[in-house]
């Protein structure tokens, strides 16, 4: 299996997924440049973090009208997996990949820290493999990170187990307070209904290398190893 991230402007966290994918998990990645029409090959697509076209207008509003997204929709519409992460996520938010929104965080400030996550689904390739009651350290980066969508879509969610992460203490409980952002029932990633187009704020390629001192975020991408 090939993997691509995708290269925008403001793109800053294209180094470090490209670092894990290839040194961390040997498989074969390549960047691709925000203008081409050329997936190369790829099978699985990554859209990394950063503060892609400066966050003007809108935290990935204009990134969704680069060339490359025209692929990448396509690829996802017929199938193809795509994984975005925190402006990502929003990228893929605005080109209705997923459903819901990312507004900017309710005490309206950037959140950069370590936080937790718990895997609310387990039929999802990229939390498959994890413990529903695991509590996994993850780090944060963003001020637009507050998930948010209309009831009808929020119950279409839950009912077919879209939402992959919520937010939680470090000892697995989803509360209020582990809530840094103000995401509706503690969201921090969701699928799309076909479940091969994933969202999520926090960065797990942060916490993928024992240099780091922190490999939880590792065990997420090893959930992929089964498709390769």
């Amino acid at each position: 299996m090939k993997f691509g991230v995708v290269v925008f402007p403001g793109s800053n966290c294209d180094e470090d997924m490209v670092f894990v994918l290839q040194n961390e998990l040997g498989l074969e990645t390549v960047k691709l440049w925000h203008k081409s029409h050329d997936l190369e090959g790829c099978d699985f697509i990554v859209l990394p973090g950063g503060f892609s076209y400066g966050d003007y207008l809108r935290s990935g509003a204009i990134a969704r009208f680069s060339p490359i997204m025209n692929e990448v929709i396509n690829h996802a519409n017929k199938g193809g997996y795509v994984l975005g992460v925190c402006n990502g996520f929003q990228i893929l938010a605005e080109s209705g990949l997923v459903p819901g929104a990312l507004l900017r965080n309710d005490h309206q400030k950037f959140n950069c820290k370590n936080i937790y996550i718990t895997p609310a689904s387990t039929s999802s390739i990229i939390s498959k493999g994890l413990n529903k009651n695991q509590a996994l350290q993850i780090p944060i980066a963003h001020a637009e990170g507050r998930y948010f969508t209309d009831e009808d879509t929020l119950k279409s969610l839950n009912d077919n187990d879209q939402v992959i992460f919520r937010y939680c203490d470090k000892n697995g409980s989803i509360t209020p307070e582990a809530n840094p952002n103000g995401s509706l029932e503690n969201i921090a990633g969701v699928s799309n209904r076909n479940k091969n187009v994933f969202g999520m704020m926090p960065h797990p390629e942060r916490a993928a290398s024992s240099i780091l001192g922190n490999q939880d975020g590792k065990v997420i991408f090893e959930s992929f190893l089964s498709l390769v």
